[in-house]
């Protein structure tokens, strides 16, 4: 059997490397490639695309599941709503091919995965809402040290839920770097994760579609952590 084409959306960032000095790139954190190469796929970086945005099928049709990755902040138009001040780094053109091969994908139930950034595209996809910066609500902004470091701490996961099942537990300490999470639920998701420190017990940390094959947003970063086991049952659900 060949192995299974996890497509896996790139975030749109200025970078230096080599001759390339402040460059438009379109990339992922090699450890996406290499997590879903451990686990037997196939990686494919896919950058914004407006032809694909248009008709989202052309690009589907060429893979076996989909990766909403993380990155910079949702434009908050995406969801009829006015940017806050800490609203930074949008990205409309990539905003709108998230959002289309997100409802696509959930059309025809191919298997698909947000993470952080990822999450909340699924539930803007879903006609939810993003909640803009939670520090405001929290009183902390823990959830977004320095860059180039991880946040940890502990979430919970509803029993028996998807987002348990491809954890392998119904607790677990994660990695996080984000100041956005999830508002409005989209219409028919489901709330499956919540981060379990002292005082942000009400962020929502996981959604799932209960009646997709693998429809699946956690806010956390898997990607980051070896022992994080979401991203091999993910393509291992594709494969199967």
């Amino acid at each position: 059997m060949p192995r299974p084409a996890i497509g896996i959306c790139a975030a749109v960032e200025r970078a230096s490397f080599g001759v390339w000095v402040d460059e438009l790139t379109a990339l992922i954190p090699f450890t996406f490639a290499r997590a879903v190469q451990a686990a037997g796929g196939v990686a494919t970086v896919l950058p914004p695309d407006p032809e694909v945005a248009a008709s989202p099928g052309e690009m589907l049709d060429r893979l076996d599941g989909l990766v909403l990755g993380g990155g910079a902040d949702i434009d908050p138009a995406t969801h009829g709503a006015e940017p806050h001040p800490e609203t930074r780094g949008t990205n409309p053109e990539r905003d709108a091919f998230e959002v289309a091969l997100a409802r696509s994908a959930l059309e025809r139930d191919l298997p698909l995965l947000g993470i952080c950034r990822g999450m909340q595209v699924l539930n803007v996809a879903a006609g939810g809402s993003i909640e803009q910066h939670l520090p405001e609500r929290l009183g902390h902004a823990r959830h977004r040290p320095v860059p180039g470091t991880w946040s940890e701490h502990p979430v919970r996961l509803q029993a028996g839920s998807l987002a348990a099942e491809a954890v392998g537990s119904a607790r677990l300490t994660v990695k996080s770097h984000h100041h956005q999470g999830v508002g409005d639920l989209g219409s028919g998701l489901e709330v499956s994760g919540w981060s379990d420190a002292d005082d942000d017990r009400d962020t929502i940390e996981a959604i799932e579609f209960p009646d997709r094959h693998f429809a699946l947003g956690v806010l956390w970063h898997p990607e980051e952590d070896p022992e994080d086991l979401v991203l091999g049952s993910f393509v291992g659900r594709v494969a199967s």
